[in-house]
C-alpha cells in the first residue's frame, strides 16, 4: 500500500509540474507611462516577376491608398531587404519595405491587416507580405 501511495504522489507530483511546465508565463508588466499594446510588422517584397520592381511612387501611393485608411493613427515605414528560399531551392534576394504599426485597441485590427496584405498581393502580383505580430509596452 505505501508503495502504491508513493507512487500515487510521485505522479501527481510530476504531472503538476509538467502542467506548470507547459502554461506560458503571465505577460510582464510594463513601465509606468506605458501600456501593453500589440504591434504588427509587415513585410512587403519589391519583386516583381519578370517587371521592373514596386518602385518609391507606387509603394507610397498603396500606403497613401491602402495602409493609412486603414491605420489612420499612424504607422512607421522602413526600408529593408530580405532573402528567401525560392522555387528549386534557389536564394532570392530583394528590397523590401517593413510596415510597423502600433494596432489600436478598438475595432477588428486582423481584418484591417489581412486586407492591406491582400490588396498589395493583387496589386504587385505577389506570393505573400509576412506579417509578424507581438506584444509590446508602449508609451505615445
Amino acid at each position: 500500500m505505501r508503495l502504491t501511495l508513493r507512487l500515487a504522489v510521485g505522479a501527481g507530483l510530476a504531472l503538476s509540474l509538467a502542467a506548470c511546465a507547459t502554461r506560458p508565463p503571465p505577460p510582464a508588466a510594463c513601465p509606468d507611462g506605458q501600456q501593453r499594446l500589440r504591434t504588427a510588422q509587415l513585410f512587403f517584397g519589391r519583386n516583381v516577376a519578370g517587371k521592373p520592381g514596386v518602385s518609391e511612387a507606387a509603394f507610397g501611393k498603396f500606403v497613401d491608398e491602402e495602409l493609412t485608411p486603414r491605420f489612420p493613427d499612424g504607422l512607421t515605414v522602413i526600408d529593408g531587404g530580405g532573402q528567401w528560399r525560392g522555387p528549386e531551392n534557389k536564394l532570392i534576394r530583394e528590397s523590401a519595405k517593413v510596415v510597423l504599426i502600433v494596432l489600436p485597441t478598438r475595432g477588428d485590427s486582423s481584418q484591417r491587416i489581412e486586407a492591406a496584405r491582400g490588396a498589395y498581393k493583387v496589386r504587385f502580383q505577389q506570393d505573400s507580405v509576412l506579417l509578424i505580430t507581438q506584444p509590446a509596452c508602449v508609451s505615445f
